[in-house]
């Protein structure tokens, strides 16, 4: 197993390319099992979360080839039957589950694994069920499995937001589904987050009648059948607010290649009050840190809020600031398991209820810590950059579900850091 090593200091200057967006990239390319033709998706992130679900397509009978340095994915659904998503692949990937809609619609019957929880906190998938009955779907869970059942899917109206807002993947599932029903879905409470929107487009270019995406309410015409398609995907807003924390804690200037700066309002809106430095220049978003943090207070709401996967990250940057923060996780409010490592880092960082208490410190020291998942990982490479001495994060196969060469391109920039072997 691989650790991270990091030996802090280091000012980051220059230029990095934002990599396609994975939260957008995984359930496009679920749905494209739903075309009548090959698709082509471009822009997709070289990221462990990708090939997991590139396995599991091959496995249901997809042909999926990449070209253009692993960026292009060419994925022909002729050779799928339907079919099921075992335990051994679910368990790797949450977002397996967003294969539950496409195989239901297309095929008329899935079976999916239940995902359980993680460490981030229990995520039911009770809002994925209720929506697809609604559509006419029959379910009921043996075994550990999902099995949905529809002689023919049907428009309805559906009611989708949960105990803690807008669920992300069950709007893809029941949109999804929705586009090959009879008649017309209205989904209310919809999420809106800009992967929903993408994979809205990509559905809408495969020709599907969506409307209203990007709001909290959606309306589906149901189609005949969905053509063959090319697509690109839109950078990874969450890729781009790692970096601006990671140039904005080490004081230093770089240029994000690609980044939509329109998707990245919240997160631009604190980092200003931080004292951020940032403009929007052509295409590209440039951050520049000023040698000084200060402390902000935010609270995680679903977009356009400031993003819980930027919540580690903020709360990483905070622990150098010139004052105390509070940091509250509205979305899923266990979501601090980065917290215990960070102070190992000597952060002075304390949990109540769904807050984190963020007393700033001169200085943070580096130190042997243990990701827990994606966006703990990059949280502790954020401060590994500023620690004096060297950090060793382990666990690192987290932070490679989500980030592409996050340590090349972090390099590139000016930071001493490189992968080892470890033993945990």
């Amino acid at each position: 197993m691989e650790k991270m090593i990091i030996e802090g200091g280091a000012c980051l200057r220059g230029t990095v390319e934002i990599s396609g967006a994975k939260n957008a990239c995984l359930p496009i390319m679920a749905a494209s099992i739903m075309a009548e033709g090959p698709c082509v998706i471009r822009n997709a992130p070289r990221v462990s979360d990708v090939n997991t679900l590139t396995e599991m397509l091959r496995f249901i009978g997809a042909t999926v080839d990449f070209s253009d340095n692993g960026c292009s994915v060419r994925i022909d659904p002729s050779g799928v039957t339907g079919g099921d998503a075992p335990y051994e692949m679910v368990k790797k990937m949450r977002a397996s589950i967003c294969f539950l809609g496409p195989l239901l619609a297309r095929f008329g019957r899935a079976s999916i694994s239940l995902p359980g929880g993680c460490v981030i906190g229990p995520r039911p998938i009770g809002l994925h069920l209720k929506g697809l009955a609604a559509l006419g779907a029959r379910i009921e869970l043996n075994h550990g499995y999902i099995e949905a059942e529809a002689d023919g899917l049907r428009g309805a109206e559906v009611f989708l937001a949960g105990r803690f807002g807008p669920s992300v993947l069950a709007t893809a599932n029941v949109m999804s589904a929705a586009v090959l029903a009879g008649g017309t879905t209205r989904i209310i409470g919809a999420a809106c987050e800009p992967e929903i929107v993408d994979l809205a487009e990509f559905l809408i270019s495969m020709g599907a009648r969506i409307r209203g995406h990007g709001s909290h309410i959606l309306e589906i015409d149901g189609v005949e059948g969905l053509s063959a398609s090319e697509y690109t995907i839109i950078p990874d807003r969450i890729e781009a607010g790692t970096f601006m924390a990671a140039a904005a804690i080490t004081g230093g200037e770089v240029v994000l290649a690609g980044a939509r700066h329109d998707h990245l309002g919240a997160v631009v809106d604190k980092l200003a009050e931080a004292g951020v430095e940032i403009r929007r220049d052509g295409e590209s978003v440039v951050v520049k840190g000023t040698g000084s943090v200060r402390n902000v207070d935010v609270a995680t709401h679903h977009y356009p809020g400031f993003p819980t996967d930027l919540q580690a990250q903020l709360t990483a940057l905070m622990t150098v600031s010139e004052g105390i923060s509070i940091i509250t996780e509205k979305v899923f409010p266990e979501r601090f398991m980065h917290v215990p490592e960070l102070n190992r880092m000597a952060a002075n960082i304390s949990i109540e209820g769904p807050s984190a208490i963020v007393r700033g410190v001169r200085e943070l020291s580096g130190a042997p810590v243990m990701a827990s998942d994606l966006r703990a990982s990059a949280a502790l490479i954020i401060a590994g950059l500023v620690a004096g001495g060297r950090t060793e994060v382990n666990r690192v196969y987290h932070i490679d579900r989500g980030y592409d060469g996050i340590e090349k391109k972090l390099s590139a920039l000016g930071a001493r850091i490189w992968r080892e072997k470890g033993s945990l």
